[in-house]
């Protein structure tokens, strides 16, 4: 539990960082806008190239993605239906709304969690497979679709495959499947802007905390808690049923709960800063969910550890 402690504490000091700065004046609103647009259209397309590539897909087509999808429905449908019913959202809102219940943090948290809890980082590759491949596209269509007021089959399929999140994704699926490698000179300056995604996300998000509303007090609070709820509780118990179910072993139960524990991805929030969609609850919900998870995670580990 040490690594995953220094996993949290590492994002936490960062995101003060850019709170820091935003409040010493050095970074400012369009400072967060220009960094958040560099995470998603550069950085981090690089950075899920490298994952991808470096991940081992045998273990990710298998029961287990089956176990993970069954989590991530419950918290992303069951996000989805109260938000219609209760709140009225629109889609492109319930599009981000259902990220934030049931995306996770796994390309930055997920692999030292994996690494260190369950000793195994491709197991990781699953979770990563289903958001990057599956659920991002969609949520990107959906948002590309209210953003333009028209979608259709043509452009359901064009938006993901023009999407740079989704390109970055697919180029390194193809790489780890075919065991193909780029030559050091491509790869390198890759890797190197890949770097720039992840400190580059977490100081908008804290620039954002510093010049924005104060988590809570943005959004509703019950939609926060339901967000909450579904993300740190339903998730990984519907991943844990449905690992039952496909009768896996109690190794793939435990990594199963574990990974779907994970907070909120904080690409979430660079995504819905992008459309200008459920921006603040986005970031609240990455916020609540990054402190929550922590002992989420450990109470997780205490009971099913084999």
């Amino acid at each position: 539990m040490t690594g995953v402690a220094q996993g949290f504490a590492t994002i936490i000091l960062v995101i003060g960082l850019g709170y820091l700065l935003a409040a010493r004046g050095v970074l400012d609103l369009p400072a967060q806008r220009t960094l958040s647009k560099l995470a998603f259209f550069v950085a981090s397309p690089c950075l899920l190239l490298t994952v991808m590539a470096d991940t081992d897909m045998t273990g990710a087509f298998s029961g287990n993605l089956l176990a993970t999808l069954t989590g991530v429905v419950v918290a992303g449908v069951g996000y989805a239906v109260v938000a219609a019913l209760v709140w009225r959202r629109s889609p492109a809102d319930l599009a981000v709304g259902a990220m934030c219940s049931a995306y996770c943090n796994a390309g930055n948290l997920g692999l030292p969690v994996a690494a260190y809890v369950l000793g195994d980082a491709s197991l990781i590759a699953p979770m990563l497979l289903l958001q990057v491949v599956f659920l991002q596209p969609i949520a990107l269509t959906l948002l590309d679709a209210a953003r333009t007021g028209r979608v259709s089959v043509l452009q359901a399929v064009r938006v993901p495959l023009t999407n740079p999140l989704t390109i970055g994704t697919l180029v390194g699926v193809v790489l780890s499947v075919t065991g193909w490698s780029l030559p050091s000179v491509v790869y390198d300056p890759i890797d190197l802007v890949g770097g720039m995604a992840v400190p580059g996300m977490l100081l908008a998000y804290g620039v954002s905390l510093r010049l924005g509303p104060l988590p809570g007090r943005g959004v509703p609070v019950g939609e926060l808690g339901l967000v909450t709820g579904l993300k740190l509780v339903g998730q990984p118990l519907g991943a844990y049923a449905g690992g039952l179910a496909f009768g896996l072993p109690d190794t793939a139960l435990l990594a199963l709960a574990v990974t779907a524990a994970l907070p909120t991805a904080q690409n979430v929030f660079v995504i819905a800063s992008r459309y200008e969609r459920q921006t603040l609850l986005a970031r609240d919900a990455a916020f609540v969910t990054t402190l929550g998870s922590v002992p989420v995670i450990a109470v997780i580990t205490a009971l099913l550890h084999p």
